[in-house]
């Protein structure tokens, strides 16, 4: 690591301490919004589902804030107290669907690895780069090329995830791992029983099912298009490096203002790989207050609709690439042969 570097990481060190009151506000803030809307939505039946669905939107948007507070605590970023971080975990990956200890094994991984092309697999999206997709067979480039389409990534990506992938152990997880995984599965299992008991499980289905789909596609946007974008940064292991990949390789996403509020400023992503101990309520001031922070990849609402066309990752040109680009260069090749 540079001077510079570490220069950059002392300035943003400040800002790595949780506030209390500050966290339990953004608990308040965040659960019963969440909590008297699902139960507007449920009452909202009686009237016209045409009432109901907006409800369910914004109701997703919190439940979406919900799992920025769970991703904090499986930082240990939220509270100070590891204990306290790891019960809130668990709690709000009971709401998010997603247990506490399998995530956090799986989301350090990624941030240890992220934008290493030598150690990709966990924890984060299936990126091919181009000679690996050409020299893949058929069968391996069908299935990427199914992977990356955007209507099973945020279509059927949140269902597969959330409901199958996340209700299994990893392999050579350890018991408290395993553990925590059945405790989550046991209470999630309860709380479905006991809202389709007491409502009936088609009204549970009407409320829930399109808040599950909309934040489950929200959230997969995000961690896909904060570190697929133009520019992005990616490298073999001999050469790559933390901080770069921090700065360079996780976008600054600029969001409107309800929107970075709902998504717990999760937009500033540079800053979370930078130092993933920053609460999401000092991610903002971290960046505004750290010059080189506000030099880095930048993209918005508009902007960040180009990723859903970045497929393949050029380690030639440092840049990605579409499926047409590599049809194009493929046909190319073969007429210069000819």
């Amino acid at each position: 690591m540079t001077n510079k570097q570490m220069h950059l990481r002392k300035q943003v060190a400040p800002y790595e301490k949780s506030d209390m009151w500050h966290s339990v506000r953004q608990l308040l803030n965040t659960l019963l919004p969440f909590v008297v809307l699902w139960f507007l939505a449920y009452k909202s039946l009686a009237v016209s589902y045409a009432l109901t669905l907006p409800i369910t939107v914004l109701a997703a948007g919190f439940l979406v804030r919900v799992f920025i507070i769970f991703h904090d605590c499986c930082h240990h970023s939220f509270f100070k107290s590891r204990r306290a971080n790891k019960i809130l975990g668990t709690i709000t990956g009971v709401l998010t669907l997603f247990p506490y200890n399998q995530w956090q094994h799986s989301h350090s991984v990624h941030h240890a690895t992220s934008g290493n092309l030598d150690k990709r697999g966990v924890g984060d999206i299936w990126m091919m780069t181009v000679d690996e997709y050409i020299a893949s067979s058929f069968w391996t480039r069908v299935a990427y090329r199914l992977y990356r389409n955007p209507l099973v990534m945020f279509g059927l990506g949140p269902t597969y995830i959330f409901l199958i992938t996340n209700r299994f152990n990893r392999k050579g997880a350890r018991w408290n791992e395993r553990l925590n995984t059945y405790i989550t599965n046991i209470l999630i299992a309860g709380i479905v029983a006991l809202l389709c008991w007491a409502i009936g499980w088609q009204a549970f289905l009407l409320v829930q099912g399109p808040i599950f789909l909309i934040s489950g596609a929200a959230g997969i946007w995000l961690f896909y298009v904060q570190h697929t974008f133009e520019d992005s940064y990616f490298e073999e292991d001999e050469n790559w490096e933390y901080v770069k990949a921090a700065v360079e390789g996780s976008s600054f996403y600029k969001l409107p203002k309800i929107l970075q509020w709902l998504t717990g400023n999760i937009g500033y992503h540079h800053v979370h790989h930078l130092s993933p101990r920053v609460p999401n309520y000092k991610l903002e001031a971290a960046h505004n207050h750290t010059e080189p922070l506000q030099n880095v990849p930048t993209i918005t609402l508009m902007t960040s609709l180009q990723s859903l066309k970045f497929r393949l990752w050029d380690e030639n040109t440092k840049q990605f690439m579409t499926f047409k680009d590599i049809k194009a260069m493929q046909s190319y090749k073969r007429a210069s042969v000819k």
